[in-house]
């Protein structure tokens, strides 16, 4: 009789998780996964996959207008943010689908339930009302939005609100300077909703390249968006039609609807952890080591639930190398170093390795920046530039970091984000033919350092 229910079992249907459940199935395992709200987490139904679909469906406005510059007459425009929602709704169902089938396929058993954590084996199925026993236990339950605490705060909604929101709202307050708040204020104002953005720093985008979050907030006004910096929310009151937002400087602001955007914390609250022995961080992570083990042998976790580097690939990177190290003999780290990331704003930005400020702090660089206006909108007129960096050591002349603003930018980084992994050099990327006529020869075309 076996010692255990479940050799594995997973709690948290993400992209961690799944990825996780399913190689250590395909090991040969007997694996569970609760999942209390829908499988795919974050990033497939709330987060990076119908972010991407409307910031799709906010870049057509500017093609309408940039077609006229080549020779195309387009008639009346409207958009119908009720059909979009229809069809957006329909392809992340699908995509829930396709994750449940391959759980599923691979040989997973699957609990539509909450799950929680009551002993180093033992996980508690809410709607079963029964107990079942793990060899291992793994936590992939993610990150939630944070909102804090102030006068009116009630009243702020958050990027999980903003997918289901029936009507399109006319005026926005977004108060955040991270990605997801700067993706946000560009996705509305492509939609035709007057957008201002609140944040408390000198810039947004922290932690990106300094010339990157200055390009970013340049390109982002001249399309419209009203950028408040060194402001920040006191107080959000309701009244007829909307919200009055009163701000530190004591100005105030009306909007229909507020997003706040002041990041993410790990989804631990109520899960066990603290009585199962599992330290916990500052921000309620799970802390674990280098193997994604937490300080009980038997329990690990992937993902935001970790506070590690919330992006979706490192947590599948992270879910893949716990079922190899655990049940596939082959110890695997998870590699958090020079990972490629893009921010979908308008322009967008791609980023991987240092930044400008990061290398200086290690030794002498060389930088190469390039800012132009791209072929694409030479004859639609369009006032819109790229920029293109490259963060080189001195002494080794060895790519530290590439940084892009523009159209495709996300797209680039990928690739050079291979380069710069393999530790390519200024004169690889000297010696590489450009490809022309393309804004990303300019990566291989730069010969004066400009600092």
């Amino acid at each position: 009789m076996a010692e255990f229910d479940y050799d594995l079992f997973v709690i948290g249907g993400g992209s961690g998780g799944v990825r996780a459940a399913r190689i250590a199935a395909q090991y040969g395992a007997k694996v569970g996964v609760a999942e209390e709200y829908r499988f795919g987490g974050t990033c497939v139904i709330r987060g990076c996959v119908p972010k991407k679909l409307m910031v799709y469906a906010s870049t057509y406005a500017e093609h309408f207008e940039d077609a006229a510059g080549f020779g195309w007459d387009v008639g009346e425009r409207r958009f119908d943010w009720a059909r979009f929602m229809d069809a957006k709704n329909t392809e992340i169902a699908r995509l829930e689908g396709i994750y449940a089938r391959n759980l599923d396929t691979a040989g997973a058993e699957i609990f539509r339930c909450r799950a929680t954590v009551l002993d180093p084996h033992t996980v508690h199925l809410a709607s079963h009302g029964e107990q079942v026993t793990a060899k291992h236990i793994l936590i992939a339950t993610g990150g939630t939005p944070f909102v804090p605490d102030f006068p009116g705060s009630h009243h702020a909604q958050t990027s999980n609100e903003i997918f289901e929101l029936p009507h399109q709202p006319e005026r926005v307050v977004i108060v955040g300077g991270g990605y997801i708040a700067s993706e946000f204020a560009c996705i509305l104002n492509g939609l035709g909703t007057q957008v201002v953005q609140v944040y408390r720093g000198p810039q947004i985008l922290r932690g990106f390249d300094d010339d990157l979050r200055d390009h970013a907030a340049t390109e982002m006004r001249k399309k419209g968006i009203e950028l408040r910096i060194n402001e920040d929310v006191t107080e959000i009151r309701e009244k007829e039609g909307g919200y009055e937002i009163a701000l530190r400087s004591g100005d105030t602001l009306e909007a229909d609807f507020v997003l706040y955007a002041t990041g993410r914390i790990p989804n631990t609250e109520g899960l066990g952890l603290d009585a199962a022995g599992v330290a916990l961080g500052r921000n309620g992570e799970v802390v674990v080591d280098e193997w994604s083990q937490s300080n009980v042998p038997s329990i690990f976790a992937v993902g935001d639930v970790t506070d590690r580097m919330a992006l979706t690939p490192v947590a599948i990177r992270e879910g893949h190398a716990f079922a190899d190290t655990v049940f596939g003999a082959k110890p695997t780290k998870a590699d958090h170093a020079t990972v490629p990331t893009a921010v979908f704003t308008q322009p967008e930005l791609g980023t991987v390795g240092l930044t400008e400020a990061q290398a200086r702090e290690e030794g002498e660089v060389e930088i190469y920046r390039s800012t132009f206006r791209p072929m694409v909108h030479t004859l639609s007129g369009r006032d819109e530039k790229m920029l293109m960096k490259l963060v080189v050591a001195k002494d080794t002349r060895k790519v530290l970091g590439v940084h892009l603003a523009g159209h495709g930018a996300g797209e680039m980084i990928q690739l050079a984000g291979v380069a710069v992994r393999m530790g390519a050099t200024k004169d690889d990327f000297d010696n590489t033919v450009a490809v022309h006529p393309t804004a990303s020869e300019e990566l291989v075309t730069m010969r004066s350092p400009v600092a």
